[in-house]
């Protein structure tokens, strides 16, 4: 059955790569879903394949329903979701507070959810479909200085996997991915690439890629990126003292990089 995909954060970065990635299935038609107009037709325009783009800052009230009025407009069926889109803020809670955990939750949780709602009818529509949810490692390991963060992809998960249980009898799989650090215009990491004993930490957007497709169309049920992730996810639930003293030595907030939205805030503060 051919491929047709709705990608959210595809301008750049984990969507970008994942647009590209399945531009190579055979009759594969994508719908690009981002803010940036500009970069979503030059991606569009450079991929092999039949692909259109809803420009829309998926917080926004409407954003669901202009996507799937676009998907039913254009594309007429759905047989994969690609729920990306997501940032992070750090801070403390102490010191960013309530404001910060809303805003995270807004758009890394609430805006997926609410966009896989106005999608669900198509999706099994179309079934056999897939949903793919990219949460992080961090939705199973937080760390001090990104529990907005963390609370939105824990959320996420648990979310994603109650989602499967209820849509696996309607021909729709649900999927889990959970990148580590991977070095995007979002996220930099450029703390931990600029060290040597750090810089293997670190993976690329396309191997990301991979994994998504392994959770959407080939069935699986969750992957980290990169897979030996998994045990640190593993150590926090098996051994959650020891964890919390591995990460009291300072481990914890060393890993704890500044993000494409902290420097989006700084650069505006500047102006």
């Amino acid at each position: 059955m051919a491929l047709t995909a709705v990608i959210t954060g595809a301008s750049s970065g984990i969507g970008e790569a994942t647009a590209r990635r399945l531009a190579r299935e055979p009759g594969a038609e994508l719908v690009l879903v981002a803010r940036r107009e500009d970069r979503l037709r030059a991606l569009a325009e450079s991929l092999p394949v039949p692909a259109t783009w809803v420009a829309a800052d998926l917080t926004d009230d409407d954003a669901p329903a202009r996507v799937a009025a676009h998907v039913g407009e254009h594309h007429y069926r759905l047989t994969l979701l690609v729920n990306n889109a997501g940032a992070s803020w750090r801070g403390t809670f102490a010191d960013a507070g309530y404001a910060n955990v809303r805003r995270t939750m807004d758009l890394n949780f609430d805006a997926t959810v609410r966009l896989t709602e106005a999608l669900l009818p198509v999706l099994r529509a179309s079934r056999p479909s897939a949903i793919v949810n990219v949460s992080s490692t961090a939705g199973r390991v937080a760390r001090a200085g990104a529990g907005a963060y963390s609370a939105s992809k824990f959320a996420l998960a648990g979310w994603t996997d109650a989602l499967h249980q209820e849509e696996k009898a309607n021909g729709v799989h649900v999927g889990l991915v959970l990148p580590g650090f991977i070095a995007t215009e979002g996220f930099p990491a450029a703390e931990l690439t600029g060290r040597r004993l750090t810089r293997w930490m670190v993976s690329d957007a396309g191997t990301a890629a991979e994994a998504i497709v392994d959770a959407g169309l080939k069935g699986k049920a969750e992957r980290y990126v990169p897979r030996p992730y998994f045990l640190a996810a593993a150590v926090r639930l098996l051994a959650p003292a020891l964890f919390r003293r591995a990460q009291s030595t300072g481990a914890g907030s060393a890993m704890t990089t500044r993000t494409g939205a902290d420097a989006a805030e700084t650069d505006r503060a500047r102006e």
